[in-house]
């Protein structure tokens, strides 16, 4: 059963969504999606490793400046425009990373197949750097005055070894002036994601004294040592509550075919709802590994030196949950029962993790429209349902930051 504060909240959307301002920008956001998909193309194009996001934020820095906000790239590389409220103490922080899984050399260039639009990246994150954009413009067509600031920010190091520490910066400057933080990450606007998984990223190298493959064989070798890490540790069960993965992600090592490597090496990603569970799961995989090296070095030939073995921390990512009850949850859901759609709460690791854990109020919610294949060479995104995507977030900003006459 609907509460009485829940129609509340539901006519005080649909009164924000008639007034004169805020009806502008929506009408704006209906008649430019395909300009807003038009900027996707243009950011995707740019390819964007991470810890090499710099001409793409350039790029985000031009277009966010083109919509009348001042914009800069701070120390860490995050752009960032401010949109002033009256109260300058409270702030709204929407946030898209700039970085893809994709090294530099990833042919970006996107091709159309229809409704869809393919080129890795272009959803994770393109969906979401063109959602910010448009955005921006559809607050500055509106003329709307919020009494909360709206910050809007383009972050570096969301993906892969980044560590999450473009969102680590903007909390830390922002700290406790943050009313509310949205991340903007990929398309979909069937899920809300109001729990941070925990995660830990580590490297491990087993190196030895290698040598040929024919005068030298019987010396241990760091690649068999790995394999047989590798193995050990994936027969340990990962449980299903709380849910728990792992992911043997990168494997490098050795020289040529008939060489005895010196070095192997592999990085692990490691995740479940619980940190507790990731700290047994990086315990499993520190015995797998003593055990790989042991059980090679004793098959060596005699008198040869022993393998050795080391564990680098590549990344820790906290956990943190949205209570169920937050105002934060209750305006979006109000949103989506006016727009009349439908989404689910999940968990998974984005920029989110960042201010849930500090216990500030954060979600992480995709800009509108479709998209697949994320962190394969096969993405693509469909811009079909854009609209919706982008009116839902306009409202919810609007609607956190408040209004005044």
């Amino acid at each position: 059963m609907v509460t009485l504060s829940a129609r509340a909240a539901d006519d005080s959307i649909e009164k924000l969504a008639v007034a004169p301002d805020c009806a502008r920008g929506l009408d704006w956001i209906g008649k430019n999606a395909d300009w807003i998909t038009q900027q996707q193309i243009q950011l995707t194009e740019i390819p964007a490793p991470e810890f090499s996001e710099g001409q793409r934020a350039e790029f985000v820095k031009k277009l966010l400046e083109s919509t009348g906000l001042k914009a800069r790239i701070d120390k860490t590389g995050n752009v960032i425009a401010e949109r002033p409220g009256s109260d300058s103490k409270s702030v709204i922080l929407l946030a898209a990373h700039l970085d893809t899984v994709f090294p530099a050399s990833t042919d970006v260039k996107v091709k159309h197949e229809g409704n869809r639009l393919n080129a890795p990246g272009i959803a994770d994150n393109g969906a979401g750097l063109a959602a910010l954009v448009g955005l921006a413009r559809a607050l500055s067509e509106s003329r709307i005055r919020t009494t909360k600031t709206i910050v809007l920010a383009a972050d570096v190091g969301e993906e892969g070894e980044g560590n999450l520490r473009g969102i680590r910066a903007l909390v830390e400057d922002y700290g406790q002036r943050l009313a509310a933080v949205i991340a903007i990450d990929g398309a979909s606007m069937e899920h809300v994601t109001t729990q941070g998984i925990a995660s830990q990223r580590v490297e491990v190298e087993i190196v030895g004294p290698g040598g040929h493959s024919w005068s030298d064989f019987g010396a241990p070798n760091p690649i068999t040592a790995l394999a047989r890490a590798i193995v050990k540790f994936s027969a340990v069960p990962v449980p299903e509550s709380p849910r728990s993965s792992y992911n043997f992600g990168v494997i490098e090592g050795g020289t040529s075919v008939n060489s005895i490597p010196t070095s192997a090496s592999v990085k692990v990603d490691l995740r479940s709802e619980q940190e507790s569970q990731v700290r047994l799961m990086e315990s499993a995989l520190k015995e797998a590994v003593q055990s790989g090296v042991r059980e090679e070095n004793a098959f060596a030939r005699a008198n040869s030196d022993p393998l050795k073995a080391t564990l680098r921390s590549l990344g820790v990512r906290p956990s943190g949950k949205l209570p169920d009850n937050s105002p934060l949850l209750d305006t979006i859901r109000s949103v989506d029962t006016f727009l009349g759609s439908r989404s689910r709460l999940e968990s998974s690791s984005t920029d989110a993790n960042i201010p849930l854990s500090l216990g500030i109020p954060a979600v992480s919610i995709g800009g509108g429209g479709k998209g697949g294949g994320s962190h394969t060479p096969a993405e693509w995104y469909d811009a079909t349902g854009r609209e919706a995507g982008l009116k839902r977030l306009f409202l919810i900003t609007v609607a956190l930051a408040g209004t005044q006459p």
